[in-house]
């Protein structure tokens, strides 16, 4: 399961939904940047770090080496999940190779963050717009290599000491090179609480590129969960305007240790609209009263860190772009329902340059595509209620015709479609994708 978009496309819904079908749900990649919310009855989860099959009892939930994990803030959505009555046990294993965020991150996050403002000279301006939880930095170290700790290293205290020794020193340096004010960092304090994080977690950190190997050997079934999305992916996303891992299917073979090979159907997740957060290019932005009217049907703001999203209107030539890259085989479409009560709507299919000329390919470089607008098709709305869709054939005609628009461009079926955030509210489509050739 891969986002199509900039992330927030209802991935964590699509998986829960799908979680009975699999035996073991793997989290590839990103860290406590992400967020993935699951309504289940009355019931809403945000989750961080933890697959959304976490929900779903019987299964084993992975949180591949791909990913980086800041221990505390596990620790807390474990306890938080034990408070509303889900099992966390042996159910939830974490790479050893997986790497740790720690405080020093999220500072020189934040710093790095407020220089580019600074040097920008515009309140707002110049930032990536990163959530400062630390996810760049922590994968900064891991290419450095000699700055960086891994989940195996908690488990060893005089392991952890001594790189901490080595760390501490260099990373002062570099918040001071960035003005940041911070406290001094000590070497044994931070061992002492880390260590104790890790004994925490001592019963779930294990091999998990054995683990996962082990239970395709024995006939189970996996289901990889993507965290953030390919338009943000660090290689084939919006250039420098992404996060820091590969968070297309590309990175699964990476963050998991399974080779692309042994990966069959590919779901993309795409919203019927368009949203991202932070700056960078979004060329079907609404900066008016129908991007605000969006945002609030669709409660566009973000799970990890409650702000407004950017919206828009669906952008096909992203999305095209995406299927092509994830090698995606299905589209499941989430949040139609939001689009009910607009008399029409538009799809971009085509960009406009500068220059007046228009092309339909996407382009992941933020710079290249300034000054880009789109290319619109108009297609009718509908006013009826979504809801209590349970079939696409419940669908009103003009939002059976919108789904199979999407199908013709992009070139895929759409065959699961979400009208509604419970699980009930997702239903398989009668895709007519076969018929429209």
């Amino acid at each position: 399961m891969v986002g199509l978009q900039w992330g927030d496309e209802g991935k964590g819904k699509i998986v829960d939904l799908l979680t009975s079908r699999y035996d073991c749900i793997v989290r590839y990649n990103g860290g406590a940047n992400a967020g993935h919310t699951v309504q289940v009855g009355t019931e809403r989860y945000a989750l961080h770090l933890i697959p959304s099959g976490i929900l779903s009892p019987g299964k084993i939930n992975i949180v591949g080496n791909g990913v980086v994990v800041d221990p505390e803030k596990l620790l807390d959505e474990v306890d938080g999940l034990r408070k509303r009555g889900v099992a966390v046990g042996s159910n939830l294993r974490i790479s050893d190779r997986a790497h740790v965020v720690m405080p020093y991150h999220k500072e020189q996050d934040a710093a790095l963050e407020e220089l580019l403002e600074r040097k920008s000279g515009k309140l707002g301006a110049g930032q990536i717009g990163t959530t400062r939880r630390g996810i760049g930095p922590a994968y900064s170290d891991k290419v450095r290599r000699s700055t960086a700790l891994r989940m195996g290293d908690l488990l060893d205290h005089a392991l952890l000491l001594r790189k901490l020794e080595t760390i501490c020193g260099l990373r002062m340096a570099e918040l001071e090179a960035l003005g940041a004010n911070v406290t001094p960092l000590v070497p044994r304090e931070l061992a002492d609480r880390f260590a104790a994080a890790g004994e925490k977690l001592r019963p779930h950190i294990t091999d998990t590129v054995y683990l996962v190997h082990d239970e395709i050997k024995a006939g189970r079934s996996v289901l990889f969960e993507g965290a953030n999305a390919c338009l943000l992916d660090i290689d084939h996303g919006t250039f420098p305007y992404v996060t820091s891992s590969n968070c297309s299917t590309l990175g699964i073979p990476a963050g998991s240790g399974v080779p692309g090979r042994m990966i069959g159907k590919v779901y993309g997740i795409m919203k019927a609209y368009s949203t991202r957060v932070g700056g960078g290019p979004f060329v079907t932005e609404l900066l008016d009263e129908t991007g605000e009217r969006i945002r609030k049907r669709g409660r566009e703001y973000g799970t990890t860190t409650g702000r407004p999203r950017r919206c828009g209107w669906l952008d096909l030539v992203a999305v095209k772009y995406s299927v092509m890259v994830c090698g995606a085989d299905a589209i499941a479409c989430t949040l139609l329902d939001v689009l009910s009560g607009f008399d029409e709507l538009k799809i971009c299919v085509g960009y406009r340059r500068a220059d007046g000329t228009v092309t339909d390919r996407f382009i992941p470089d933020a710079e290249r595509m300034h000054g880009f607008t789109p290319v619109y098709e108009t297609l009718p709305g509908w006013q009826r209620e979504l809801t209590d869709c349970t079939d696409r054939d419940d669908l009103p005609r003009e939002a059976q015709s919108y789904l199979a628009f999407v199908e013709k461009f992009v070139g895929i079926p759409v065959e699961l479609v979400s009208v509604g955030p419970e699980r009930t509210q997702t239903f398989e489509s009668n895709a007519r994708f076969a018929s429209m050739a």
